[in-house]
């Protein structure tokens, strides 16, 4: 049981990245202390710890980098505008963004894996020109979706000069920036998806004022309303197309 528990986190990048599924010999790792005659073992060592490191921080990392944050903050505030409390549930909006997010970084994805992870495997490039080959589609993906006031604030922050070429903007100006850009448009649509629920809130309240009934609350009424009229536009398909739509490639 427990060699199938450890073997989960290994089934999303079998999903993106199908060649390290399909290569023939699957190497082991361990580790030890012990004396190191040779210096390069020691340096070897030191490499494997830094990957362990920062393998640790690779969800937090990739989650900032992608659509997530965006897609998760306008579920989020879709469910607010309903007033449905916990439903959908965080886990289905949570889960529903995961593989909202794998769509739309698909492209990156097989860019990052066509470029650099199936060239690499081959031995048909060295680690640092695949790092810099799988970097690349991130930094692409991520620059058509900053905005420029958001770069020039965190360049002038940093004291760093406006590079020529947007493929030469550092990822620790870019990647903030990115994030704070994302944050703004998810607050965006969230406002467009507010509007007509807080109208039909409006109209709502006013009819029970006119009619006397005070003591009701609105939420009662305007609740099922909301429901029905989020069904009936077929709300999931409308958001889903205009978030897909939101994105720069």
């Amino acid at each position: 049981m427990k060699k199938e528990l450890l073997l989960l986190p290994l089934i999303p990048a079998a999903l993106i990245f199908p060649q390290l599924v399909a290569a023939a010999d699957i190497p082991t790792l361990s580790l030890s202390l012990g004396e190191a005659e040779d210096p390069d073992s020691w340096f070897t060592g030191l490499k494997i710890i830094a990957l362990m490191t920062v393998l640790t921080l690779a969800p937090s990392i990739l989650v900032m980098m992608t659509s997530f944050t965006r897609v998760l903050i306008v579920f989020a505030f879709l469910r607010q505008a309903l007033g449905t409390q916990q439903s959908p549930p965080n886990q289905i909006l949570v889960g529903l963004a995961l593989f909202l997010t794998l769509f739309i970084m698909m492209p990156v994805w097989q860019k990052i894996d066509t470029e650099a992870l199936t060239p690499y495997l081959n031995e048909e490039i060295n680690q640092s020109v695949a790092v810099d080959r799988g970097i690349a589609p991130l930094h692409h993906f991520m620059m058509n979706q900053t905005r420029e006031d958001d770069l020039i604030l965190f360049l002038n922050a940093a004291k760093l000069e406006k590079p020529e070429k947007v493929e030469d903007m550092p990822l620790h100006v870019l990647i903030p920036s990115f994030v704070i850009s994302e944050l703004r448009t998810a607050f965006e649509i969230g406002f467009l998806i507010y509007i007509p629920f807080v109208v039909l809130d409006l109209v709502v309240a006013s009819v029970l004022m006119s009619m006397g009934m005070m003591m009701l609350p609105p939420i009662m009424i305007s609740l099922p309303l909301k429901i029905i009229l989020f069904v009936l536009v077929d709300g999931w398909h409308l958001i889903t197309a205009n978030l897909l739509a939101s994105f720069k490639f």
